[in-house]
């Protein structure tokens, strides 16, 4: 008898946020969705057969998402994860850099000086602002 898949994996939940825009009111804004990882057991059951065997080998770990859909935090409508992944490849993701991580590569590549806190220049006013009034007349 073949092995079902819950053999060859151990589950575990988890919640990772995304970043969505709503298609009714246009707003862009951090959810959580929640994911299953599922990664490869250490190793196989022993009433394995070999066609198990061959199949665990090429086994990888990944993540199935759970969520299809999301609520806007501003409009309160719900609205579809705007994905064709809803299983990723651990493997995919390793590596990739986090969002700041990311901004930061990209200002460096542009040649953009370090961001320094902002600091407002006000122009000054006009005379006709800062004259003593005369009163009405």
């Amino acid at each position: 008898m073949p092995l079902d898949e819950r053999d060859l994996f151990n589950e575990r939940s988890e919640t990772r946020s995304g970043r969505y825009q709503c298609p009714k009111c246009r707003r862009t804004g951090d959810y959580s969705v929640r994911w299953t990882r599922r990664s490869k057991k250490t190793r196989l059951p022993l009433s394995a057969s070999d066609e198990d065997r061959a199949k665990f080998s090429k086994v990888r770990d990944y993540l199935l998402r759970l969520d299809e859909e999301v609520t806007c935090k501003a409009c309160g409508r719900r609205f579809e994860i705007p994905s064709q992944q809803s299983v990723m490849f651990a493997d995919q993701f390793a590596g990739l850099p986090d969002d700041d991580e990311l901004e930061q590569e990209i200002k460096e590549a542009a040649g953009e000086p370090e961001a320094a806190p902002a600091v407002e220049i006000k122009p000054p006013l006009p005379a006709r602002f800062t004259r003593k009034s005369t009163g009405w007349k």
